[in-house]
Order: C-alpha cells, then sequence, then structure tokens
C-alpha cells in the first residue's frame, strides 16, 4: 500500500467484484474507502469461497483496507445519511464509486442536486442499462469458442472473471481522470462503464473485431497453441506439466538452444522452405515443432527442464494448482514484496496481495486486512457528520445503522 492518494475519500456502495476491485485499487493508493452496506451484509457478504464457518474469503480478500458502514438505505434516514457521506464537502470528498443499479437513492442526478460537483462512476452490465455478468459477457464476446481442445466443438468457459478486472481498473482510471478534470475547471460529472463493453473494446483493440470484418472469417480454436506465432505445453518424464512460449526470435533462439534441437529445426526449416526465426513461420510449422519438443520433454523430469530453461533464459513456466503455487512459488510469497502475512479478524493469518505498482522512492505500507461488517459506522458518523453519541444510539435503536458484525 501506498500513500499518493491520502486525504481522497470515496464513498463506494457495491457488491460482487468490478466495483469492489475499483475500490480496492484505490485504497491500496492511499485513499480512504468507506464501503455502505445493508445491515447484516450485502449480496456478496457470505459469497464463496468460505471458511468452514461460513466467512468470507472473497469478501475478505476484495475489501483489504477499506472502512465499513452498515446502513439501511430503505428508510429515508439512512438514505439522508449515505448522501451526506457521498456529498460532503471538499475537494477531497464527493466521490461515488458503484455498480449497483443507478436509480432511486444511487441516481446521480438525485446525488447531484446535493453536490453539483459530484463524479460518480457507475459500473453497469450494458450500455442500455440491462443487466450482465462477466461469464454472460464473455459468451457473447466469441471467446468460449476459441478455448478447450480443437475437436471439441462446444463452447468452453474460462474461470476467470476477466471482465470484471478490466472494468474495476477501467474504473479507477476513470474516476483518477474525472478528479482531474474537477480540480482544473471545477465540475463534476458522471462517469459510465458497461461490462460489455470492456470486452467488446478489447475484441476491437486486439484485432478480433477487424479479422472477423476484413477476412471475414472466424478465428480457428487451436487449443493451447498460441495463435500466430508458438507456444504449447508439455509433460515432463516425471508427469508435471509445462508452457512453453518463443513469441521473438531471441526467444526462439534460447529455447532451441535450451533443448539442444538446432539440427532438427533446421531439418523442418529446409523441409518447408521456412525461417523459423519468424513467429508467422513457427505457427505454420507448429505441429512438427512440437513433435521434436515433445520428445524432449518426455527425457527429463520437471528439476532439470526447469534447470535447462531457466539457464537458457527460456520463457516458460510451470503448471501449478493454486495450492502448489501458494507452497512453491516464491512470487506468491512473502519473500515478494507484493506480500504480506495479516491477521483477518474471524478468518485467520494469511498471505494477502498489496498494490500491484512498485513506485520508486516510496516505501510501502503494510498491507490492511478487511474490517468487519459496520466496524466503522460510528466512527465514520461522528468524524465526518459530526454525529453525537447519544444520535448514534438512537440511530443502532431504530434499526438505521448497525455494525460491527463478524
Amino acid at each position: 500500500m501506498y500513500e499518493m492518494l491520502k486525504g481522497m475519500r470515496i464513498i463506494e456502495v457495491s457488491a460482487f467484484i468490478a466495483a469492489p476491485y475499483a475500490g480496492l485499487s484505490l485504497g491500496q493508493m492511499g485513499a480512504e474507502v468507506i464501503r455502505i452496506d445493508p445491515i447484516g451484509g450485502g449480496l456478496d457478504y457470505r459469497r464463496w469461497p468460505v471458511t468452514g464457518d461460513n466467512k468470507s474469503l472473497y469478501w475478505a480478500g476484495l475489501n483489504k483496507g477499506k472502512k465499513s458502514i452498515a446502513l439501511n438505505v430503505r428508510s429515508d434516514e439512512g438514505r439522508d445519511i449515505a448522501h451526506a457521506l457521498m456529498t460532503a464537502p471538499g475537494s477531497d470528498n464527493g466521490f461515488v464509486l458503484t455498480n449497483l443499479p443507478p436509480r432511486g437513492w444511487l441516481e446521480y442526478g438525485v446525488l447531484k442536486e446535493k453536490r453539483d460537483d459530484l463524479i460518480m462512476v457507475s459500473i453497469v452490465g450494458n450500455r442500455d442499462g440491462s443487466v450482465a455478468l462477466d461469464y454472460t459477457v464473455n459468451a457473447a464476446a466469441g471467446f468460449p469458442f476459441l478455448t478447450g481442445p480443437v475437436e471439441y466443438d462446444k463452447p468452453v468457459n474460462h474461470v476467470m472473471p476477466v471482465w470484471d478486472v478490466v472494468a474495476a481498473l477501467s474504473a479507477v482510471q476513470g474516476l483518477m481522470a474525472a478528479d482531474r478534470r474537477r480540480r482544473e475547471t471545477g465540475e463534476g460529472g458522471l462517469v459510465q462503464l458497461a461490462l460489455s463493453d470492456t470486452a467488446f473494446a478489447t475484441l476491437s483493440h486486439l484485432g478480433y473485431v477487424a479479422e472477423a470484418e476484413i477476412n471475414g472469417e472466424n478465428r480457428p480454436k487451436t487449443g493451447n497453441h498460441v495463435f500466430g506465432t508458438y507456444g504449447q505445453d508439455f509433460e515432463t518424464a516425471d508427469g508435471r506439466r509445462v508452457m512453453i512460449t518463443a513469441f521473438t526470435a531471441r526467444h526462439w533462439q534460447v529455447l532451441v538452444e535450451a533443448t539442444n534441437t538446432a539440427e532438427e529445426m533446421r531439418k523442418i526449416e529446409k523441409k518447408l522452405g521456412l525461417d523459423l526465426r519468424l513467429e508467422e513461420n513457427r505457427y505454420a510449422a507448429r505441429k512438427p515443432i512440437t513433435d521434436i519438443f515433445r520428445d524432449w520433454f518426455k527425457r527429463y523430469d520437471f528439476a532439470t527442464v526447469s534447470s535447462k530453461l531457466g539457464e537458457a533464459g527460456a520463457c516458460w513456466g510451470p503448471y501449478q494448482s493454486v495450492s502448489e503455487a501458494v507452497q512453491e512459488d516464491p512470487r506468491l510469497s512473502t519473500k515478494s514484496p507484493l506480500f504480506d502475512e495479516i491477521y483477518q479478524p474471524g478468518i485467520g493469518t494469511h498471505r494477502a496481495a498489496g498494490a500491484i505498482l512498485e513506485f520508486s522512492h516510496m516505501d510501502r505500507k503494510k498491507v490492511a486486512a478487511a474490517p468487519m461488517l459496520g466496524q466503522d459506522t460510528d466512527s465514520i458518523l461522528s468524524k465526518i457528520l459530526g454525529l453525537s453519541p447519544t444520535e448514534l444510539e438512537g440511530l443502532h435503536k431504530n434499526g438505521i445503522i448497525g455494525g460491527p458484525v463478524s
């Protein structure tokens, strides 16, 4: 965690991944992120994975370092409190981040009446406001028809909610750009981001859309081959699997040297009339290349393969389960500055990631645990809104505010 955004206060009203991930990212840059949840928890409060006693590891992971307020926004008084937090005065206030439906008490126009220069980032499913989730967006973008074994003609979903993550980081970008504009012009605004647009824009940026339009064809499924270049998975003599890639001439050179297959590759070049230093030719010749490499990998165990590829500087990586990565990979350990060991109340001690970015001449702060639900309700309302202990007691008694809940 860093302190570059120290002082900036963001009110997050969210569920699931996109907005919570955006809030997490801003918090890890030093912003004060206050998440508003219903009393007793929102839609994702018990979302899997969970511990044996039903504590959500998912919720804890996405809310590290935030503050939590539990609020009954079904009541007029609860909505008034939420609005007061969202529209508090000052250049470091007036930021709202949400992926809940932007209507009713969460409608931008309602909030703008209370603070004209409010900045609100709203993540929706589709541009027209209709519902979409990562898994439905990915299906519509065509990627499941490119995923899975070549001989399998049905769509194959992947499990990584990549569009939620892209949307989260795009939301951070949008909020920071809107903040700069407000500082320069005094104007706020609504920043709307459709989850489906993250997928369709990516299709365009990476050439998929033009490929379909200009070439008039669907990209073929290639299994674990990497399209347009060389990349393939292999099994070692002791049953481990590795992925190797050779995108550049240098990648190719060191891979051939590491596997001692230069003579075999020259024979392929001569037979097919191809220069394998060019990635498109490596893709065209991927089947005979793979046959040669497969024989090499079958001769050595994983430790030997790892040593030979590593010493040569080849671009490769092991296939490993999450448990194997946690147990064996130093990149996922506290040897890496990315990870700290934290104590998460109600869950226990475990590794947790901080900011992905590394800034020179700046010290990292220790990763902070997620709050208990409603942990900060009283302190936030006292500090920001100036509510007295007597007023807070009355709000608790009337079911307007709540917490903390483990």
